[in-house]
């Protein structure tokens, strides 16, 4: 089956099927006789992870029974950890969200052997929910910075880290641990829930600002892992400072902590003070919109492909796509229209949901 087993591309197939799917159809599409089929079908049942899933329609005749995976057979969790707070999402096999919670996780009062801390408030999530940890796949864990596969964290401004080992964070988590830049476990989640090859980039709008890039539907890191990094492009020379250190950054206008601190606020009371048209609110919103915008135009120019809107300040823009579209356009002069900027798909806890993906990806590939 070139590369795959039978059963692994019998598994496969149902998990990417649109609607009713029969023996019969599954044979043909896998390229497989009915015996291999059933012997096949036969081992996933025993093994929970394909169930009988309702009749097909039929005029007359013997009703055909159809197959689909079973969701919750596995689950995995992923674990936002910003300067603020920590979240926790656990996710089912076909991605959707289980569990959630919010935790407050103020990470200037020292990073240094809080993995106790994580470990415990991860246990007592999985126990308040209870989820079965011999169905866990794994953990993952995001952090709004540079992460190497040796386990440090290079440069992870917005946590007051650099050169940070992780396992200071995170070493008493007892599972299959995974951790990851935030934007890019995002990134990946917004491409696995699209099903689809296209390239594009995807902007994360949360107290940081940064990204990923998917060339024909696979992540591209770069030669130092730092593809992606939208939130230091410069779109004001000479502007406002950046957490970085530099000047004039689309993360310095265009974060969810620009609006709080701002006005010394929540991102709810935000948003509310500009539905209720208070000047001030209103134009610190605009500014960052079209500060926004020469962020994307770069973006489009140089990978020519859709930019995706993601991330927890995203959840509060749906309503000024419009403004957003608009000032792209007028700053791109190839387009002619600016429909490439879209938002996600994954609509709540996008940073979490897209690092639970991790581990149900791989379990997918793997069966």
């Amino acid at each position: 089956m070139n590369h795959i087993t039978v059963k692994s591309k019998i598994y496969r197939t149902l998990y990417e099927a649109k609607g009713f799917c029969s023996r019969q159809t599954l044979a043909e599409v896998c390229g497989v006789s009915l015996p291999t089929l059933y012997r096949n079908l036969d081992e996933l049942m025993e093994e929970g992870l394909v169930r009988l899933s309702g009749e097909e329609q039929s005029t007359g005749g013997r009703k055909a029974k159809g197959l689909a995976i079973v969701p919750d057979a596995r689950f995995s969790v992923g674990v936002s950890v910003n300067e603020k707070t920590l979240r926790l999402v656990a996710a089912d096999l076909r991605m959707q969200e289980i569990a959630y919670r919010l935790l407050p996780f103020d990470v200037h009062a020292c990073l240094e052997g809080r993995a106790p801390k994580v470990a415990a408030e991860l246990e007592d999530f999985l126990n308040s929910y209870q989820l079965d940890r011999d169905r866990l796949l794994g953990v993952c864990v995001t952090i709004p910075g540079l992460v190497s596969e040796e386990g440090m964290v290079y440069f992870a401004p917005a946590l007051g880290a650099q050169n940070f080992p992780l396992r200071e964070l995170l070493g008493e988590i007892p599972y299959p641990l995974k951790a990851d830049n935030d934007a890019s476990a995002s990134g990946h989640g917004e491409c696995f829930a699209r099903r689809s090859r296209e390239s594009m980039a995807y902007l994360s709008l949360e107290n940081g600002v940064g990204g990923a890039v998917i060339l024909g539907g696979a992540p591209y890191a770069g030669k130092h892992s730092r593809s992606g990094e939208f939130g230091h492009i410069c779109v004001e020379p000479g502007g406002l400072r950046c957490a970085c250190g530099k000047l004039g950054c689309l993360e310095a206008y265009c974060s969810q902590k620009r609006f709080e601190r701002s006005f010394g606020v929540s991102i709810e009371d935000f948003f509310r003070g500009v539905s209720e048209h208070r000047p001030e609110y209103e134009d610190l919103l605009y500014d960052a919109l079209r500060h926004m915008a020469v962020g994307i135009n770069s973006i489009r120019m140089t990978l020519d492909c859709d930019v995706i809107l993601g991330g927890s300040l995203s959840e509060y823009l749906l309503p000024y796509l419009p403004a957003i579209r608009r000032y792209v356009l007028a700053g791109n002069p190839f387009a002619e229209n600016a429909d490439f900027v879209q938002f996600s798909r994954l609509r709540h806890h996008i940073t979490p949901l897209g690092a639970a993906l991790y581990f149900i990806r791989d379990f997918v590939e793997s069966v």
